[in-house]
């Protein structure tokens, strides 16, 4: 049962970051899009592996890696930003 709830969550959380980016509510390089499909990808992976199907797997597992990928960047991004005035 706590797999399925799993499996189902991980399907919610990747239609949920598909239909904020079709709606313009999030960016698509963004941290809330980029999470929500490592998350949803992470699940439905393990959900598909209890029931071992595989090319389900191999492909939910690609989706983490550029998941965690586009994570980086952000967090890049975001570490690089300065609150003081550049100097003049």
């Amino acid at each position: 049962m706590i797999v399925t709830v799993l499996g189902w969550s991980g399907a919610a959380a990747l239609l949920v970051a598909y239909a904020l980016v079709s709606r313009q509510r999030v960016a698509g390089d963004g941290f809330t899009y980029q999470a929500l499909n490592v998350y949803g990808a992470a699940a439905v992976s393990a959900n598909s592996a209890v029931h071992r199907a595989w090319p389900s797997v191999g492909l939910n597992v690609m989706w983490i890696g550029i998941g965690v990928v586009a994570l980086r960047r952000v967090a890049r991004r975001r570490g690089g930003r300065t609150t003081q005035a550049p100097a003049a």
